[in-house]
């Protein structure tokens, strides 16, 4: 197969309210101006503010394609310059091949998600995506506790299983802050 210079992998990563879906939907626009045609997708588990549009907390969105698999992806991103896919964590081990794949055929590849989970560990097939993409870009929210730079998800709910759709569910802390749990006051409104 040739070589072709403009395949490539982005990761957009951060924790919760950290503006990964705003810079992934700021990406795309770019690309449009430049003429590329773009094709979006999301896991449809994601249906926090619509299920056809990646929505940044700011309400700031782009419309997507939802799937339920990675493999529809490949299906349905034909003929296109750039495949963005949102909230990747969710998207189970698959998507790491299917990234490279497309990248492989010239693709360029953003994909925006969760680093870590709740529980600080590496959130479904984002450590294998960062350690193979070409750029890495990080984001940072803010802790609602302290108001420096917040790094980790903390679930205000206490339950235990990975995945818990919900905003409301979450808030952003420092490293620090996040291991002080529920007795941490919130100090910025």
């Amino acid at each position: 197969m040739p070589h072709n210079p403009r395949g490539q992998v982005e990761v957009i990563c951060g924790c919760m309210f950290s503006g990964k879906s705003e810079e992934l939907i700021r990406r795309l626009r770019r690309a449009e101006i430049a003429r590329m045609t773009v094709r979006v997708f999301k896991p449809a588990i994601d249906d926090r503010y619509g299920a056809k549009a990646v929505v940044s907390h700011l309400r700031d969105e782009f419309p997507c394609t939802p799937v339920e698999n990675a493999r529809q992806i490949v299906d349905l991103c034909g003929g296109c310059d750039l495949v963005g896919i949102d909230e990747v964590q969710f998207m189970g081990p698959e998507i790491v091949k299917v990234v490279d794949d497309l990248a492989r055929r010239g693709k360029r590849v953003i994909v925006a998600g969760l680093d870590l989970d709740a529980f600080e560990e590496p959130f479904g097939p984002m450590a294998e995506l960062l350690v193979r993409a070409d750029y890495v870009t990080k984001l940072h929210a803010v802790c609602v506790v302290c108001g420096e730079d917040a790094t980790r998800s903390y679930r205000k709910s206490g339950t235990t299983g990975q995945v818990e759709v919900g905003s409301d569910q979450y808030e952003a802390r420092c490293r620090g802050c996040y291991h002080h749990g529920p007795e941490a006051a919130v100090a910025v409104a």
